[in-house]
């Protein structure tokens, strides 16, 4: 029984179910305002950059920091507290008012436990998880305060949450494939680069 929730909260932060659903919330934020959509992928792709870099200076360099176990940031639990927190700050400001903050703060404790999840199935230090935690909820930080620096009721929540769910029932449980191309290609590139 652990293990299948182990497993399944996992999932839950894999790329393949959480590129998905960042791209159901830009789709939606481009009904509102471009530059909104425009932001939230400017800043989701520099999260996104940075957990590749760690993980290719990690795999391939042999890169880390031993004395705190810091190796790479965890990718799933980056993606997991920007993305659930975005989601769930939009979706609740459907509800008006200072709804968002209790959205975004949903989306960081189910980003903590698919951290925790990955933490142990030996995944990831907690270190790692901590850290992507941090960058995730830091990125979610940055972009709800923009959405929301003045007050803003997100239009159609309810057809967005349709989309949500939608697009969830589809990708969930299916793994993209970033960490075998990181771990092919890292080395290669640490190489050609002198590192």
């Amino acid at each position: 029984m652990e293990s299948q929730v182990l497993w399944t909260l996992s999932n839950l932060g894999d790329a393949a179910f959480m590129l998905p659903l960042a791209l159901v919330c830009a789709l939606w934020l481009r009904t509102v305002d471009a530059r909104l959509a425009l932001r939230w992928a400017i800043l989701l792709a520099i999260g996104m950059g940075l957990v590749g870099l760690s993980k290719m200076l990690y795999a391939g360099c042999g890169l880390e920091i031993a004395a705190i176990q810091l190796r790479m940031i965890s990718g799933h639990t980056m993606l997991a507290a920007s993305i659930y927190t975005v989601a769930g700050g939009l979706l609740f400001s459907g509800l008006g008012g200072g709804w968002h903050r209790l959205g975004a703060a949903g989306g960081l404790a189910l980003a903590a436990a698919i951290g925790a999840s990955r933490v142990m199935q030996d995944a990831h230090t907690p270190a790692e998880v901590v850290a992507g935690w941090v960058l995730g909820a830091v990125i979610a930080a940055l972009f709800l305060m923009r959405v929301f620096d003045r007050p803003r009721k997100m239009p159609r929540a309810l057809v967005a949450g349709c989309g949500l769910l939608a697009v969830s029932s589809i990708a969930y449980g299916h793994h993209a494939p970033f960490q075998r191309m990181i771990e092919h290609y890292s080395w290669w590139l640490c190489q050609g680069s002198g590192l």
